[in-house]
């Protein structure tokens, strides 16, 4: 993939996107005179010799605790190796290296006070591959991401272990390897290093890329399973939506419909069809699906715009030599846009599963029961369908919000928090749960048009049809059923089915990208 060079301040979601799906990162030569700016600023502020807190001072309950010139490099390190007290299984590193990417955004906008060589060792550990094993619990998502952040910080000044080529690798070590030397901290850099909310952030991007993915296959999923039923398109008709006037529900109806457009099943039944209306998990796609779309890309702004922001504490201002304490380390916005991930994931697996549901069942979709010609002798989409429900029930519990609790910390000095590190490390579960759902829903919908040949659907279902299908036969008898359901959910998960239906189908969750 492409080097993203970054812009500190002004780096688009679609960047942030390429590098949580792999891309190198450098920084933008111009951040440098900035960077240099806030370290020399840092020096003048240690000069003067008030007290300022996290340069010479403790730390959290401790602030009023005054620290000797001499000790400062010693309380840097201190808090690194304090505040690294994580535990948990480590960050996947396509996380971690997203979070890297985050600080490294944040430290070169100039008002962290962290020197150049800070900065250019954390870009280095990028370009070479040297990801730090941090593990993923441990935050409270407030007075930033602390345990996260300082075991990242940890592995730069030589404690801890990295991630290299898939192995774990002393941190030392791995630095060794890769001709880098450990970091020594100036004044304030540990701090800046380990306060911010770019663990969350991380996390919340991450998690709001997968659902991306499945949101745009659950529409195609859901348009094939439409014809599977031998549904209606009429509930997809501009005119019912331009009405309503909500923009995701307008780009999902249309979305549905440029799916279906062509479909010989669907003129097959346009005429002297009986049934009045479709059930809800067909004909109110373009409502529960574009609410969805809303609020995923109401999440995309928000995380776009707190990835492109200064998350540490106390932040330095150069043009008046001044280190200002405030609370930019709530991730309050980043909880919030958890939350709402985490409800649209929840919901567009939910709708899924009832159109699965739908699928096995003679009396609401017409089609043999539980999708097998011979049912009885064999079970068909009977147990893949209790699988859904299950993956459904389970994001249902994930989906309660994190954001209204809190729990104090600090000696009650860090008395309200977010939970955002909560709210956005489950989503990347709950978004494979409803890949899963999704997968389900493939096979049975491509299943069900199966019981309609010759006729074929739309030329988009088709070649999605013909994707699954060069991967999973047609279910004629039992088999085991496993290794389909992982093919099934491996081309949602990966956006195969995207990128077979075509550019100008699907709307875009990125709110630069809506005409």
């Amino acid at each position: 993939m492409a080097e993203i060079v970054m812009s500190p301040g002004a780096v688009p979601l679609a960047s942030w996107r390429a590098i949580y799906r792999g891309a190198s990162v450098s920084l933008a030569p111009a951040a440098f005179d900035a960077i240099a700016l806030s370290a020399r600023t840092v020096s003048a502020i240690v000069a003067k010799g008030a007290p300022v807190y996290g340069i010479n001072t403790g730390f959290g309950k401790l602030a009023n605790v005054r620290i000797e010139a001499a000790d400062l490099e010693t309380l840097q390190r201190n808090i690194v190796l304090s505040h690294a007290a994580g535990v948990g299984a480590p960050m996947p590193v396509a996380v971690a290296r997203l979070m890297m990417a985050l600080k490294l955004a944040s430290l070169a906008q100039g008002a962290s006070g962290v020197r150049e060589e800070t900065v250019r060792l954390l870009e280095a550990l990028l370009v070479k591959g040297l990801t730090p094993v941090v593990p993923c619990q441990g935050s409270v998502g407030a007075s930033g991401d602390l345990a996260p952040l300082a075991h990242m910080s940890a592995a730069m000044i030589g404690v801890g272990a990295f991630i290299v080529d898939g192995a774990v690798v002393p941190a030392t070590e791995a630095l060794a390897r890769a001709g880098l030397a450990p970091l020594r901290l100036g004044p304030k850099e540990g701090l800046a290093l380990l306060n911010g909310t770019q663990f969350s952030t991380a996390y919340a991007l991450a998690g709001l890329f997968e659902a991306e993915a499945v949101f745009s296959a659950a529409l195609i999923t859901g348009a094939l399973s439409t014809d599977a039923a031998r549904g209606s398109d009429a509930p997809f008709d501009p005119r019912i939506h331009r009405l309503r006037r909500h923009r995701g529900q307008i780009a999902a109806a249309d979305s549905l419909r440029r799916l279906m457009a062509g479909s010989a099943i669907r003129a097959s039944h346009l005429v002297g069809d009986e049934r009045i209306q479709d059930p809800y998990c067909l004909r109110c796609q373009p409502q529960v699906m574009g609410a969805a779309l809303d609020i995923l890309r109401q999440a995309a702004v928000t995380l776009e715009t707190e990835a492109n922001g200064v998350t540490d504490n106390p932040l330095i201002f150069a043009d008046t030599v001044e280190a200002l304490s405030g609370g930019n380390f709530h991730a309050e916005p980043v909880a919030f846009a958890a939350d709402i991930i985490a409800l649209a994931i929840c919901e567009i697996g939910s709708l899924a599963e009832r159109r699965i549901a739908m699928l096995v069942d003679p009396a609401l979709s017409g089609l043999p029961a539980f999708l097998t010609p011979r049912p009885g002798l064999n079970s068909g989409f009977m147990i893949p369908q209790v699988t859904a429900a299950a993956l459904v029930s389970e994001n249902k519990q994930r989906a309660y919000p994190a954001s209204v609790d809190s729990i104090p910390t600090s000696a009650n000095q860090e008395d309200h928090v977010s939970m955002a590190a909560h709210g956005a490390r489950r989503l990347l579960d709950m978004a494979a749960n409803a890949a899963s759902i999704v997968g389900i829903e493939l096979l049975a919908a491509a299943q069900g048009c199966d019981f309609h040949r010759p006729l074929a659907s739309s030329p988009p279902l088709e070649a999605v049809r013909g994707l699954l299908r060069a991967r999973v036969p047609h279910l004629e008898d039992d088999r085991h059923f496993h290794p389909d359901i992982q093919a099934a959910t491996k081309l949602v998960a990966e956006g195969a089915l995207i990128r077979a239906v075509g550019d100008g189908v699907l709307p875009p969750l990125d709110p630069r990208e809506v005409p």
